[in-house]
């Protein structure tokens, strides 16, 4: 079977990949001609574990390849997937200028009976309206049919969550699509991987609704953790006791600076707006949303009260993605509050294992770029764990301690215990553990 996948972003990429290491014969496209040329060189502009590997193993093997040609690839594809961006407007909904266009080539260029699925998250309706575009701009009644399979790759262990899935979610309205779905998933069959076959509504519904939960769940023990700090409290143990709970479980119950990235900030404003446009207010969301715009605040008050006057201050921060294992700095907590340290005054000395050139092109000159986490911390009033990389969880304080003007650990994250860091001298400060 012959799968084109538009748009080589993060989720257009995995899935073409790891659909070709299913043994399929996938054509990613993107009208971006320098991101093809790097991958046709089997370099990837994204920092994923494992993808550049699986994408030089696919493309060796003759079934991945990289175009620019949509036309031909629409051409030789019977399912064509749809993952181009869908950013967020003003007003806080998705704009569909992307797929709407994609939609419009597919029209002008179908030579036979296809399968558009959109992987891209839309709001509810846009299987409809792609409908209506492929149908007004057909020169013939060609057959096709629409269908949604929302993506739930987290970054950083993507490839992993496309092989084994926790669900896939398939939303068609004929019996031949889903049918020719659940064959491009068949290998998952082995893993007995639980399949939700259901309208196109719905399913774009579903993916709207687990990115809500799960930043409510996020803001939820961030607001706990407040609680928590004032009562006298340790919101680990309250996090723990209410994970055991397999009516809620132990995922997601991670106090610290907020949520960002490119999924939870667009997806939580955009199903408030899918809400409002219905003539609901999603209250409960709402709220999710302003707990996380305040929560970056907060870190810095917290960041304040070790270090006073913040203007004319050095400060280390560790981290600048939103998450660890991605380059990602979009809608990052750490970026939000550098950029606020930075308004007051701050010089910042910063170190991301991977994201340092994407800082630099968002601050520029104003931060100090640093090669190590011992380069960072050079002279600093403080240093400010803000992502929670691997490499930062065992650090020699003692040397930390040798290297800082004054030895105080603002740690967002939560990683280090308290009493042991302030064993060695430090004035330590973190978030929910009074």
């Amino acid at each position: 079977m012959n799968v084109c996948v538009v748009g080589t972003g993060y989720v257009g990429l995995v899935t073409g990949t790891c659909f070709a290491d299913f043994g399929l014969n996938v054509t990613c496209v993107d009208k971006d001609e320098s991101k093809i040329a790097l991958l046709k060189g089997s370099r990837i502009p994204i920092y994923e574990p494992g993808l550049e590997e699986l994408v030089k193993k696919n493309m060796d093997a003759g079934r991945l390849s990289f175009s620019t040609d949509l036309s031909g690839a629409i051409k030789r594809a019977l399912v064509i997937f749809i993952a181009v961006g869908t950013p967020q407007m003003e007003d806080g909904s998705a704009d569909l200028s992307y797929v709407k266009e994609v939609a419009a080539t597919i029209s002008k260029n179908m030579d036979g009976y296809k399968v558009i699925v959109t992987k891209s998250t839309v709001p509810v309706g846009t299987g409809k309206l792609i409908e209506e575009i492929i149908r007004e701009g057909q020169e013939g009644d060609i057959d096709f049919d629409v269908a949604s399979n929302p993506e739930f790759l987290r970054e950083g262990s993507a490839i992993e969550d496309f092989m084994r899935p926790n669900r896939v979610v398939i939303g068609a309205r004929s019996e031949q699509g889903i049918a020719i779905l659940k064959d491009l998933y068949s290998p998952l069959y082995l893993l007995e991987t639980p399949f939700v076959i259901t309208n196109v509504e719905t399913a774009e519904m579903i993916k709207y609704a687990s990115n809500a939960f799960l930043a409510t769940k996020i803001s939820f023990i961030n607001e706990m953790a407040l609680i928590c700090e004032r009562a006298g409290a340790d919101v680990h143990m309250v996090a723990k006791g209410m994970g055991l709970d397999n009516r809620i479980g132990p995922k997601f119950l991670h106090p610290g600076p907020g949520y960002g990235g490119s999924c939870f900030p667009k997806d939580t404003n955009a199903i408030t707006t899918i809400a409002k446009d219905h003539g609901y207010t999603f209250e409960i969301v709402e709220a999710v949303v302003r707990v996380n715009e305040r929560q970056r605040g907060i870190m810095v008050e917290k960041i304040k009260e070790l270090v006073g006057d913040l203007d004319g201050k050095v400060i280390g921060v560790l981290g600048m993605t939103f998450k660890p294992n991605t380059d990602d700095i979009r809608e990052s907590p750490a970026m939000d509050i550098v950029r606020i340290l930075v308004d007051e005054g701050v010089n910042i000395r910063s170190y991301d294992p991977v994201a340092m050139e994407n800082a630099r092109q968002v601050f520029g000159d104003r931060l100090t770029y640093c090669m190590d986490v011992y380069d960072a911390v050079q002279g600093c009033d403080a240093v400010v764990i803000a992502t929670e990389w691997n490499q930062f969880r065992k650090l020699d304080f003692e040397r930390i301690k040798g290297l800082m003007r004054t030895p105080v650990v603002v740690d967002l994250r939560n990683i280090y215990d308290p009493l042991e860091v302030r064993g060695k001298g430090f004035n330590y400060t973190c978030v929910g553990r009074s």
